[in-house]
């Protein structure tokens, strides 16, 4: 569509990105930080954030920095509905049969636990979209830590969620939860002085030649919209350089965004 008219070897705004690929911004490097304490600390972890604040790319970037060797990951957008579900479903990314109860289940998983350190390998669970789950379920992934004395030494629990999650865990009926929290961690967007950055490393990735594709007046109507968020300033450019290549222009301007923006339905 516009890859051709700029120059680029592949899309610069998609999310397949490469972790190591990733911008280094001043949240995702202090995120990153905490989980990094996590996997030595060992427990359960929260990352909370807004919709497109970057939670699921910082979280896959950590996991690809875990050594295979020490660290078994397990990543899952958990959707189960009851406690039994959602243990069948950790079972199931451990290789482990589905049970028809949850001690039964949770045994089993305890055992593989168990066997995981014996290897001297850290399990690291990574819960995506936790905010949907119920509280007996997420009280349920809490006791996963619970089979035995030392679990929560050789366990990672990682919860990912919108923000919304945080003022659940302050409920009573999460307590016991909140307080078993080794990291917890809210994810900002972009400051305004990194959305410049961010486009231009993105564009480099992607292999653009050394000349400005965004102009000044252009990343600052990007910036005024996307609030910082990664994935929102993604869908912006992405479309700024397909109304750009339309008018066989060089550089994307404020019109090419303000086009953009409209098309995408978006309010500053």
């Amino acid at each position: 569509m516009y890859r051709q008219s700029f120059s680029l070897e592949r899309w610069p705004f998609g999310s397949d990105i490469a972790s190591d690929d990733l911008f280094p911004s001043r949240a995702a490097t202090e995120a990153q930080a905490r989980l990094n304490h996590l996997a030595e600390m060992r427990g359960i972890g929260l990352i909370t954030g807004e919709v497109g604040s970057g939670k699921t790319a910082v979280c896959r970037r950590f996991a690809d920095s875990l050594p295979r060797g020490l660290f078994k990951i397990v990543y899952l957008p958990l959707a189960a509905s009851t406690p039994l579900e959602a243990m069948n479903c950790i079972a199931a990314e451990f290789g482990l049969a589905p049970g028809q109860s949850r001690s039964m289940v949770g045994r089993a998983i305890s055992g593989e636990l168990s066997r995981l350190a014996g290897n001297r390998q850290t399990p690291v669970l990574i819960i995506d979209e936790a905010h949907l789950l119920s509280n007996p379920v997420l009280e349920n992934l809490r006791m996963l830590t619970n089979f035995d004395i030392d679990s929560a030494q050789r366990f990672c629990l990682l919860l990912t969620g919108l923000t919304g999650l945080r003022r659940r865990l302050a409920m009573g009926v999460n307590e016991s939860l909140a307080q078993r929290l080794v990291v917890r961690h809210h994810m900002d967007g972009l400051a305004a002085e990194e959305i410049e950055p961010y486009i231009e490393h993105r564009l480099r990735m992607a292999g653009a030649p050394d000349i400005p594709i965004f102009g000044k007046t252009a990343v600052a109507a990007i910036a005024q919209t996307a609030h910082g968020l990664p994935r929102r300033i993604n869908q912006i450019a992405h479309n700024a350089l397909a109304a750009a290549a339309a008018d066989k222009a060089r550089e994307v301007t404020d019109n090419h965004v303000a086009r953009a923006i409209d098309e995408l339905n978006l309010k500053a």
